[in-house]
C-alpha cells in the first residue's frame, strides 16, 4: 500500500479518528446560531447574515443550519400567532425588500434563504446561467430545465418588476393552479433568475411580493460570479456551513446544497484533503462525521 493509500485508509476510518463531545458541539452552534444572545434589531441580523455567509429565514425540519427565526426567537417552533415577539423578523425581511443589503430568495431546498452579498457570487458561480439574462432562459427551456410556467414568469419580468397578481396574468397563468404558479416562481429563484425585491399592496390580503430579474437587480453580479471557478465556489460554500453548524455527515451536505453525490464527495474530500475538514466520531452518533479541526 502507497503513501496516498495509506492517506485514503486514514481518512476513511473515521474510528482512527478523534471524537467529538456533544456538549463541545452544542456549545458551538449556541453561539453560531445565536441561542445564547439573541439578535435584538434589523442591523444585528445584518451583521449575524454577513458573519454566517447564509441562512434560513425560518427554520427547516430535518436541516441544521442557523436561521434567523431562531436567532430572535430562541429555539422553538414557528408561532402561529401573529403578535409572537419573533415575528419581527417578517418586517425586518420585507422592509430590507430592494435595498441591497443582502440577497432573500427562495434558495437553498427552495426555502427563504438570507445570503450575504459577498457570497451571493460563489452561489451564482453555481447556477445555469451562463450567458446574457435574455438568453440563458432560453437555452434552459430548450433543454427541458425550464418548464413553460417558468418561461413565461420570466419572460414577463424582463421589462421589469412586477407584483404577483400583475405577473401572474403578463405570464399567461391565471387559469393555472396556484402549485403550478408557486413552482414556477421557486425554480426561477433557486437557480437565481428572480428574486423579490418588494411588497405590493395587491391581491386578497394587499400584500404580494414584487419579483425583479436578479442579473438586473444586481447588475454586478453575473461579472463578479464568472471569476469563480465550481471547485471555488463550492469550497467557499461548504466552509461557511461547517463554520456554522461544526459538525455534519456527507448526507447533510448533500440535503442542503442538492449538487449530487459524486459532486457532493470531491468537495468535501479537497477539504479533508487540505486539513480544513477532519473525519472524527460523534459521540453517542452513528456514522462518519466531518468536523472542523478547530473543535476537536
Amino acid at each position: 500500500m502507497g503513501a496516498q493509500d495509506e492517506t485514503d485508509e486514514r481518512t476513511a476510518k473515521p474510528e482512527q479518528q478523534a471524537e467529538l463531545s456533544s456538549q463541545r458541539l452544542k456549545e458551538f452552534r449556541a453561539q453560531t446560531f445565536r441561542l445564547n444572545r439573541s439578535i435584538a434589531n434589523s442591523q444585528e441580523a445584518l451583521t449575524w447574515v454577513n458573519e454566517r455567509g447564509f441562512v434560513f429565514f425560518w427554520p427547516i425540519r430535518g436541516i441544521t443550519l442557523p436561521s434567523l427565526w431562531v436567532a430572535v426567537a430562541g429555539d422553538r417552533p414557528v408561532a402561529d400567532a401573529h403578535d409572537d415577539p419573533g415575528h419581527v423578523t417578517w418586517g425586518w425581511k420585507d422592509e430590507a425588500l430592494g435595498k441591497r443589503i443582502w440577497y432573500y430568495a427562495k434558495v437553498l431546498r427552495r426555502k427563504a434563504t438570507l445570503i450575504a452579498l459577498e457570497v451571493a457570487p460563489f452561489f451564482y458561480a453555481l447556477s445555469e446561467n451562463y450567458g446574457t439574462p435574455e438568453e440563458d432562459h432560453l437555452i434552459a427551456y430548450r433543454e427541458g430545465r425550464l418548464t413553460l410556467a417558468a418561461k413565461n414568469v420570466y419572460e414577463a419580468l424582463l421589462d421589469g418588476p412586477l407584483d404577483t397578481i400583475t405577473l401572474r396574468r403578463k405570464a399567461h397563468l391565471t387559469t393555472a393552479s396556484d402549485s403550478e404558479f408557486n413552482r414556477a416562481l421557486e425554480t426561477l429563484q433557486a437557480d437565481f433568475k428572480i428574486l423579490p425585491v418588494g411588497v405590493a399592496q395587491a391581491g386578497a390580503w394587499n400584500y404580494a411580493f414584487r419579483y425583479a430579474i436578479t442579473a438586473y437587480h444586481y447588475p454586478d453580479l453575473p461579472q463578479t460570479a464568472r471569476a469563480i471557478g465550481e471547485s471555488q465556489a463550492r469550497e467557499t460554500l461548504l466552509m461557511l456551513y461547517f463554520r456554522s453548524v461544526g459538525a455534519a455527515q456527507v448526507r447533510d451536505v448533500e440535503k442542503l446544497f442538492g449538487w449530487g453525490r459524486e459532486v457532493t464527495r470531491r468537495a468535501l474530500n479537497r477539504l479533508l484533503h487540505d486539513g480544513r475538514l477532519t473525519a472524527a466520531r460523534l459521540a453517542n452518533q452513528p456514522g462518519e462525521w466531518l468536523v472542523l479541526r478547530e473543535l476537536l
